[in-house]
Formats: structure tokens, C-alpha cells, sequence
């Protein structure tokens, strides 16, 4: 989801695999931001510059791109990636993911309902 004018400087290591992981979960800056609670310009400043997070934002930024906190502070090259079966939630939603954006935000809106009730009953 390449979208807006391309920047003039360098991603930082961190802000390029922010980037990345952002894309590849099909979200937008603007997504994201909304997720966390903050400006789309102050997050694509987390994409773009070396920026110090607090320990709660990189949890919650971990779970709105669907990775580990090891996956965004770590290169790649050393995520070691346990094998075994993907979970049935993460397998229907790669799928989800691929559906027209106005169905994926139907779904996310039942689904964050859904959580939200949970995480108040528990």
C-alpha cells in the first residue's frame, strides 16, 4: 500500500521495518495512528526517523501490525521464527485481508466490538 509523495531522506533501520510490517498488514499511516492515538504525521515520523518509544506503545504497536516486539526491534535476518501450525484467527484473517477495504472495515468493526466487550468482562 505504497501511497503519498515519496520522502527525501533515509528511513531509519527501525522506520524501515516499521514500514514494512505496516504494508504487508495492509494498514495505512493513517490506520495506525488512529490504533495508537496519535497524529498520521507524528507516526510517519516513528517510519521515517530513529525515535524512542515507550515499552506500552511498542506493545500496542505490535499488536495492531499482528507481530512480536522482537519482530519490529530486530532485523529479520534474526527473527527466529518458531515453526508449528499458524493460529486459525491468523489464517482467516490473511484472508480478510484480502477482501475489498469496505468489507475488511465491516469485519474489524464486529471484531473490535467483540474484543472490547471481552477485555471490559474479564
Amino acid at each position: 500500500m505504497k501511497t503519498g509523495r515519496p520522502s527525501k531522506s533515509e528511513r531509519s533501520n527501525f522506520g524501515g521495518r516499521l514500514n514494512a510490517l505496516r504494508e504487508a498488514s495492509g494498514l495505512s499511516q493513517r490506520e495506525v495512528a488512529e490504533h495508537l492515538g496519535i497524529s498520521q504525521p507524528s507516526y510517519a515520523l516513528w517510519e521515517r526517523n530513529d525515535v524512542a518509544l515507550r515499552p506500552d506503545q511498542l506493545v500496542k504497536l505490535a499488536g495492531i501490525l499482528s507481530v512480536s516486539v522482537e519482530a519490529l526491534l530486530h532485523p529479520a535476518n534474526h527473527n527466529h521464527r518458531r515453526g508449528g501450525p499458524e493460529g486459525k484467527a491468523k489464517r482467516i484473517f490473511e484472508t480478510v485481508s484480502q477482501l475489498p477495504r469496505s468489507q475488511q472495515q465491516k469485519i474489524l468493526e464486529v471484531v473490535e466490538a467483540m474484543v472490547e466487550k471481552h477485555s471490559k468482562a474479564a
